[in-house]
């Protein structure tokens, strides 16, 4: 396969992961822009999540075939080497607890986390049940495509870090309708936007880590991509220890590259396609 004709690939891609999602999302955003009243799901946010899934699917199947499709879903059950598996899950909220810690020892707040474990836009999950929806809609939604199609592609043009800068990018615009409709979003400003898209940078970093190390197990990134994002979307009264954990996120990102080098993000050879 040439480089042409993946990059057309990522380009339908795109397309389709957009189209999808943002079409889905409609009567989310529909009010920003005077159409009201169309009929919303239950966890209508969460179903939106799928798109870059369900394109990764139907390309895969297009482009590669069924014995492609094969290896993306083995790829999406694949939990060896299990270190990877426990990095993925037990990392972010690590660096929850030594955020506290820090808050503890440089504002002299009493080690707290009980908001780590509550979903504050679904009080009535428990622990498990608000980390099975993030797993389903968000991390295997979203990661099937950003990291199981997308990435080995680009990875085939670019090393690893140039990979995950580019991958950033459009990984990013997909949120554009979140800014819409989504509270977190809306009052967001323009400084907390590039503080966000500076985390986007420096989770595609460690994702991309995650995936070249664990050879391709999209399980792996799906996990990561939902622990993180419940430890930093949690209850926490100290806004602090968001703050640390983003300033230790931002750290692990940097020792990342500087350890892994940017050619490959991993001690083995990248993935590509």
């Amino acid at each position: 396969m040439n480089t042409q004709t993946k990059l057309h690939q990522l380009i339908i891609y795109f397309t389709l992961a957009y189209l999808i999602s943002w079409i889905i999302w409609f009567p989310l955003y529909s009010p920003a822009f005077g159409v009201n009243g169309l009929p919303v799901l239950p966890l209508h946010h969460g179903i939106g999540g799928l798109g870059p899934m369900i394109a990764s699917l139907i390309c895969t199947r297009v482009f590669e075939g069924e014995q492609g499709l094969k290896i993306l879903v083995r790829q999406m059950g694949k939990f060896k080497p299990m270190l990877y598996v426990a990095i993925a899950l037990l990392a972010p909220f690590l660096l929850a607890g030594i955020a506290a810690v820090i808050n503890q020892l440089l504002n002299h707040h009493p080690v707290e986390l009980p908001g780590l474990f509550v979903a504050k836009e679904f009080p009535e999950f428990n622990f498990i049940g608000f980390l099975l929806y993030n797993l389903l809609f968000f991390g295997f939604g979203e990661e099937v495509g950003w990291r199981g199609f997308a990435l080995p592609r680009l990875q085939a043009r670019y090393n690893a870090l140039w990979s995950s800068l580019v991958l950033t990018f459009f990984w990013a615009l997909w949120h554009w309708p979140l800014f819409l409709y989504r509270p977190g979003f809306i009052d967001m400003g323009i400084a907390g936007t590039f503080g966000w898209i500076f985390s986007l940078l420096t989770g595609s970093v460690l994702l991309t880590w995650l995936y070249n190390s664990s050879k391709a197990s999209i399980l792996v990134c799906a996990i990561f991509h939902s622990t993180i994002d419940i430890a930093f979307l949690a209850d926490f009264t100290d806004q602090n220890i968001i703050n640390y954990m983003g300033m230790l996120i931002t750290v692990w990102g940097i020792a990342t590259i500087m350890i892994f080098k940017p050619k490959n993000l991993s001690t083995t050879e990248k993935i590509k396609l």
